[in-house]
């Protein structure tokens, strides 16, 4: 799993990477704002990242609100990390988009603790857009028969859209992903097969 750190503090910056590494966890460093905006606009972008509140030219709220702002963007898991941490402070965090937030100086237990939730989050939507992916890919392979068939009464052949009279077979392979194997129903055995067997079949051979 990667994580994005963004912080302007090169002690605090250095101190975040060192826990992340210790921890198993690739990172990806960012001076500031722009230069978070700049990775995050990536293909294969950290999926969990790390904002400072207090950072030159794009502070992390205003970073979270570019990041919740475009819409082409995988979601992102993100930690607002700050001094600030009075209750109104940490509302307008969240508001701006942030999903959780570790108050300076942060304890490293807490760190790793929040961290965890955020892959497990992560995890648990790359799954369930991967569950969505198949699903419309199987619904995109099936062709479904709705509203109303005309049908012959005495045939049995359908009308379709085209006004053309097909049999069943022809018309329900047309229109859905359904394959055909030919047997004999029992009632048409009796009705049907078994009539013209008995034709075929010589009386005497029948009775004796």
């Amino acid at each position: 799993m990667e994580i994005l750190i963004a912080e302007d503090d090169a002690v605090s910056r250095r101190l975040l990477e060192s826990c992340l590494l210790k921890w198993g966890y690739e990172v990806v460093l960012a001076k500031d704002g722009r230069e978070a905006l700049e990775i995050l606009s990536r293909e294969n972008r950290p999926r969990i990242v790390i904002f400072d509140w207090m950072m030159p030219e794009i502070d992390g709220i205003e970073l979270c609100k570019k990041v919740r702002a475009n819409q082409g963007m995988s979601p992102i898991h993100i930690i607002l990390l700050t001094a600030r941490n009075g209750r109104a402070d940490i509302v307008c965090g969240l508001e701006a988009g942030a999903d959780d937030y570790i108050s300076k100086p942060f304890d490293r237990e807490e760190l790793r603790a929040r961290v965890q939730v955020g892959v497990r989050l992560v995890e648990l939507q790359r799954k369930l857009a991967d569950q969505v992916e198949e699903l419309t890919h199987a619904l995109e392979q099936v062709k479904q028969l709705q509203g109303l068939l005309p049908i012959c009464s005495y045939c049995k052949k359908i009308r379709g859209d085209d006004n053309y009279w097909q049999n069943v077979e022809t018309y329900v392979g047309e229109h859905s992903e359904a394959q055909f194997s030919h047997s004999i129903c029992p009632d048409c055995f009796e009705a049907v097969v078994k009539p013209e067997l008995e034709k075929l079949v010589p009386k005497e051979a029948t009775t004796r």
